[in-house]
């Protein structure tokens, strides 16, 4: 099975941005459409940002105008651009497929705080 790592995720003041990364083991090409999903303490998993094998996106509202999610097919990679980022952005961001098929990731840890 592919296995997915996220990377990028930090200590941000609010305003801040991050750019995470999610690399994949295998083709994502071949998986189709991704997806960065997000868990914040005590909140189940949500869906924040996906993307289609093509390239079409869509965004949860509460992030939507502020995060861009894109792929590398080539190089089996997903991001995720954070720009102004909220304490409500606070989570665990792992990447999966759309809807979720792949075992989860470790994530990457964003903490937006002054």
């Amino acid at each position: 099975q592919v296995q997915l790592v996220e990377s990028g995720g930090g200590l941000v003041q609010p305003g801040g941005s991050l750019r995470l990364s999610c690399a994949a083991s295998g083709s994502i090409f071949s998986i189709g459409a991704m997806g960065w999903y997000r868990q914040a303490p005590g909140k189940q998993r949500e869906l924040v940002a996906g993307i289609t094998r093509g390239g079409g996106t869509d965004y949860a509202d509460s992030v939507k105008g502020r995060f861009t999610i894109s792929r590398d097919n080539a190089k089996n990679t997903v991001a995720l651009q954070m720009n102004s980022l909220k304490p409500e952005d606070t989570a665990v961001y792992y990447c999966n497929t759309r809807p979720s098929r792949l075992n989860w990731g470790q994530g990457t840890q964003v903490t937006v705080s002054s």
